[in-house]
């Protein structure tokens, strides 16, 4: 493998899920058209994250309901690129904000459940995931190892950290929140210390609370030809792709001191056993 093209559909819901599937499988198809090995959608696309306006006992009307999922494996079989599709998940009559990823023969590569859930918020009546894996990624380009993170998972460096330790190359962010400056430099934090490609795709402006800025940070720090970041879109709807080099990537992460070179762990305890009373948390998040 050499270049590995990413397409990222940052495209807003238009209604329920079957138009939301129609809308979607008319952007892959134009992600294909570009080159696209890989196409990801924002955050819940399924139902358009609409849950903080949907009373939690309608829920299960808006949830993903089978179809959904076979519309987007079948489409990634039929033009070979891999799809990262996302779903308010019905988990046995609780739900779940997750990520569905198929590799180019329309096969279940991943299925991530958001950790991190916004428990602060109307995500508090979420199920949480409770683990983070990494796939091999099967893609017309080749093969590449891949995880995932949602949203405020990218607040927590562990989030990256584990999935990079766990071998991934490339970490795909569905989003679905402002990316202002502070955020974005969390993306690049992420990639930097890590030395992982994290691809990013987020809503478009319009859609309430997002303004667009989809990244792809490729995780090369030190080069010449300068950032890190290899795509940042702009606030409007589309489709925006970027050629990540994964024979540089590579050679990159054997040759440099970041990800796990360096790494002390017997000094980090007290960040991998439970939480501490320190004062500076709240309440209700010590868990």
């Amino acid at each position: 493998m050499s270049v590995l093209k990413i397409a990222l559909l940052q495209i807003s819901p238009c209604g329920d899920e079957r138009q939301n599937a129609i809308k979607g499988e008319k952007y892959c198809r134009m992600a294909k058209e570009l080159g696209a090995d890989i196409a990801l959608f924002p955050e819940m696309f399924s139902c358009g994250y609409n849950i903080a306006y949907t009373p939690r006992e309608e829920w299960k009307a808006v949830a993903e309901g089978g179809q959904f999922l076979q519309t987007f494996s079948a489409l990634a079989a039929e033009l070979e690129m891999a799809i990262g599709i996302t779903f308010l998940e019905n988990a046995g009559g609780e739900f779940a904000n997750t990520f569905a990823l198929y590799d180019r023969f329309g096969k279940p590569a991943l299925r991530y459940r958001k950790a991190h859930t916004c428990d602060f918020d109307v995500e508090r009546n979420l199920v949480r995931g409770e683990g983070f894996e990494v796939c091999d990624l099967d893609t017309a380009a080749g093969k590449i190892k891949t995880g995932a993170m949602i949203c405020l998972d990218r607040e927590f460096p562990e989030s990256a950290r584990v999935l990079m330790l766990r071998g991934a190359e490339l970490i795909l962010v569905p989003n679905a929140c402002p990316m202002e400056i502070n955020r974005l430099s969390q993306l690049r934090a992420r990639a930097f210390e890590n030395m992982t490609a994290i691809a990013t795709c987020n809503y478009p402006s319009g859609v309430p609370d997002c303004n667009g800025h989809s990244t792809v940070f490729d995780g090369i720090a030190w080069r010449d030809e300068g950032d890190m970041c290899i795509l940042e879109a702009g606030e409007e709807e589309g489709v925006f792709c970027a050629a990540l080099d994964i024979g540089k990537l590579r050679a990159y992460r054997e040759e440099e001191v970041h990800g796990d070179a360096y790494r002390r762990p017997k000094l980090y305890s007290d960040i991998v056993g439970t939480k501490t009373e320190a004062p500076f948390v709240r309440g209700d998040a010590r868990r």
